[in-house]
């Protein structure tokens, strides 16, 4: 049976082999820095140090966005974390993320640098700063935090639970893939029930709990992630692939999107951004062209 096993747990864990399958490099029971490794600053008020993963792509679609909007101040260096090779365990990521996990910001317009970890914060950070994207009438504003908060609570069953399991997990369990499948669609029906009955998650305003929510779940249902569209049936979601297409032809989305990316397309990855011609001259396809 699928279900049964041989592992009994011990009285007490021990960490005595390298755990996660392909991520295991980026496991581990402990936190605080592995080296001494000073972060890069650059010349804009805004520096974040990220990947191109969903929870990055949440922070360099909501910076593209101020900039569409025209909010100068939103310019920004984004540097890349390569989490692969434990930079996120560096003295200087830690002492701006003491959770080791991307993405990071550090806002450096104002006499005293201010640290923003976890994604959910610096959005809300971001859209206070510049009055963007949180709406400030108190029921529209408990909506978009709300469904904000909601992804934050959410995504983990999709990413650590059924992504993990069903595609990077070193031996198929068809228990837990069975488990995480089911909360996932359930998600997408919670997420689809809402979108049939307004524009956007948090009413018609574009808000970020859509920049939060999008590169999750928009992703998944428009393919991208993990392989998995055809298994989780998302054509049965019409709402939310509408939403995910509407939010998908946002410039600044796309954009966003590019940012810190080390897959796809070599025109699709920025590496690191540090100017708006980036897009243009720096993508990976022009730069192995120059060489």
């Amino acid at each position: 049976m699928s279900g049964t096993s041989d592992y009994t747990p011990p009285k007490v864990w021990t960490w005595n082999k390298a755990n996660g399958g392909q991520f295991a490099s980026i496991n581990r029971p402990i936190s605080g820095p592995t080296h001494d490794k000073e972060l890069p600053v650059g010349r804009h008020p805004l520096q974040l140090y990220s990947l191109g993963t969903p929870n990055g792509q949440k922070v360099t679609i909501m910076l593209e966005e101020l900039l569409a909007l025209g909010h100068e101040g939103a310019e920004y260096d984004a540097w890349l974390i390569r989490i692969g090779d434990g930079d996120q365990f560096g003295s200087g990521f830690v002492a701006v993320n003491p959770n080791s996990k991307i993405p990071a910001l550090m806002d450096r317009s104002g006499p005293k640098p201010i640290r923003v970890f976890e994604s959910g914060a610096i959005l809300t950070y971001l859209a206070e700063k510049f009055g963007a994207f949180l709406p400030t009438e108190p029921s529209e504003r408990a909506e978009c935090l709300s469904w904000l908060f909601w992804q934050m609570g959410s995504a983990p069953y999709l990413g650590g639970g059924f992504g993990h399991f069903y595609a990077y997990a070193p031996t198929k369990i068809e228990y837990a893939i069975d488990r995480f499948a089911m909360e996932v669609k359930r998600q997408l029906d919670v997420l689809d029930r809402r979108l049939a009955e307004s524009e956007y998650l948090a009413g018609s305003q574009y808000t970020i709990a859509d920049i939060a929510v999008w590169p999750w779940y928009g992703g998944l249902v428009k393919g991208w992630t993990y392989g998995a569209a055809e298994f989780l049936q998302v054509e049965d979601y019409k709402n939310v692939l509408r939403w995910a297409d509407t939010i998908y032809s946002r410039p600044a989305v796309q954009r966003g999107r590019m940012v810190n990316r080390l897959s796809g397309d070599p025109s699709s990855q920025l590496h690191e951004r540090h100017d708006a011609s980036d897009f243009d001259t720096r993508t990976q396809d022009k730069l192995a062209a120059a060489e």
